[in-house]
């Protein structure tokens, strides 16, 4: 059952809104501080009342022993006892009887004299033994005709003991009014405490309404321009900021997603039409019964020729794109890697594709923190870029420098060079030389290289080498040696 009420709890507590928990904690937080100020008020009063109770008591206790009887005890008490001002020497006995006795003890503890009440008070065995000279002095709370007195015994300086006792009933309900008002002072206080709740969530949450806003705000336009002002330096301001940097990453993954896909539906362009004109002259020549109109076995073969080129091209040209679409969510892992054996390994792919290119290396052991599959593949797009601008017994040059905090990749081949101007964009996507456009390609192979240099967090150059070919560098960050 207590389990069943402990999940039930939780769970309403995990359906309160944030505002609502902040209420209940801030109010339980003051309703328990304002519950422990009064109670411990109403502590400390009582006790004092009683010690002051118990000391006028001992005080009676002191005079009663010294009268000869009882009813001269009881007579002086009243007389101490009275009311602040009554000096004509009367005692309103009338309202006062019962509320003080007064009873001597022989010292075997049995009541010889009383005054104050009609009969004698039974003798506890507390009392019994200051009669005796057991011990000095017993207070204890007794139930006489459903009255509750406080009963002090205290010695007689000529053997036995006296018991005053008085009326208690008085001190409890004074007791209980300051009860009930302490009461009234925390429901009031509890109640100023969820005011107090309602006030700091609202006033502590207005950010986070804000935050909110603007969420929505950009989910229902789609805007990713809107922003959300930042104020202070707190938690929430921080947050905003957090959220304004997210929403100006996803606005530039969007932009560059946009001109991707722009990019590659103009790049497709050209080589869906060039396919499905060749397709349709090709079809037409094939339904043609006519011996003057078919096509010649020359220009068919011609025909499927460039369609397999083509076909090839386009194959490439999806393949790149979705490699360059995804380098960026790549889920591949990093890891410590040595660059040497990432640049042999690619260098051993590329050689079969030009057999008529010798690729000569210069490698030393260089390790980075980074992605092995995107590194050979940026490896590999150099050295295809290479191969295709070098000419036939051309010399590749791979050369893989270090240097303080970054290691380098040098790619030199033989061919024309770039142009001057066309240095400036060989890293953009579908960026083609006039140089370059009767040539097979995409020009998206250094879009890649510069991709994943920047996701390793280095840099792609482009340069005339000395021969006046192109250089092709990749510059990563090195790891951090073990110490």
């Amino acid at each position: 059952m207590s389990t069943w009420l402990a999940r039930l709890r939780a769970a309403r507590w995990r359906e309160l809104s944030l505002r609502g928990r902040l209420i209940v904690l801030v109010a339980g937080a003051v309703a328990v501080a304002v519950a422990a100020v009064s109670l411990g008020s109403w502590l400390l009063v009582r006790a004092k009342l009683e010690q002051n109770f118990d000391n006028q008591l001992r005080s009676y206790s002191q005079l009663a022993g010294d009268r000869a009887t009882p009813k001269d005890a009881l007579d002086a008490l009243h007389d101490v006892d009275r009311p602040e001002g009554d000096s004509d020497g009367r005692r309103p006995r009338p309202d006062r009887t019962g509320d003080i006795f007064v009873q001597f003890l022989d010292p075997g503890g049995t009541p010889v004299r009383f005054a104050g009440r009609e009969e004698a008070v039974p003798v506890s065995a507390g009392a019994a033994k200051v009669a005796d000279r057991s011990i000095a002095e017993f207070s204890e709370d007794r139930l006489l005709d459903n009255d509750l007195y406080r009963v002090w015994t205290a010695p007689r300086p000529d053997g036995g003991a006296v018991q005053v006792g008085k009326e208690i009933q008085g001190l409890r309900e004074t007791l209980g009014v300051l009860g009930f008002w302490h009461i009234l002072v925390c429901l009031a206080g509890v109640a100023v405490a969820a005011g107090v709740g309602l006030i700091v969530a609202r006033t502590a949450l207005r950010p986070v309404d804000a935050l909110t806003a603007g969420a929505e705000r950009v989910a229902r336009t789609q805007d990713l321009d809107q922003g959300i002002s930042v104020q202070g330096t707190g938690e929430i301001a921080r947050l905003a900021e957090a959220f304004n940097a997210m929403l100006a990453a996803l606005a530039v993954s969007r932009d560059a997603q946009r001109r991707l896909v722009e990019d590659a539906g103009h790049e497709l362009r050209t080589p869906l039409t060039s396919l499905r004109n060749n397709i349709e002259l090709l079809a037409h020549a094939t339904r043609q019964t006519d011996p003057a109109r078919v096509l010649p076995a020359e220009d068919r073969d011609r025909l499927l020729t460039d369609l397999e080129v083509q076909a090839g091209e386009l194959t490439s040209l999806v393949s790149e794109l979705v490699e360059l679409a995804k380098t960026d969510r790549s889920t591949e892992p990093e890891r410590r890697v040595d660059l040497a054996e990432v640049v042999a390994a690619a260098v051993e792919r590329v050689r079969p594709r030009a057999p008529n290119l010798l690729f000569r290396t210069d490698l030393r052991s260089a390790e980075i923190i980074g992605r092995p599959r995107s590194l050979q593949r940026a490896v590999l797009n150099l050295l295809d870029n290479a191969a295709k601008w070098s000419p036939l017994g051309g010399t590749v040059t791979v050369t893989l420098e270090t240097g303080g905090d970054q290691v380098r990749i040098v790619v030199d081949d033989e061919g024309p060079g770039i142009p001057e101007a066309d240095l400036p964009h060989v890293f953009q996507r579908f960026y083609r030389a006039d140089t370059a456009r009767a040539l097979p390609g995409s020009g998206l192979g250094l879009a890649i290289v510069d991709q994943i240099a920047t996701l390793h967090g280095g840099s792609a150059t482009a340069s005339r080498n000395a021969v006046g070919g192109a250089r092709v560098s990749l510059t990563l960050p090195a790891a951090a040696t073990d110490s």
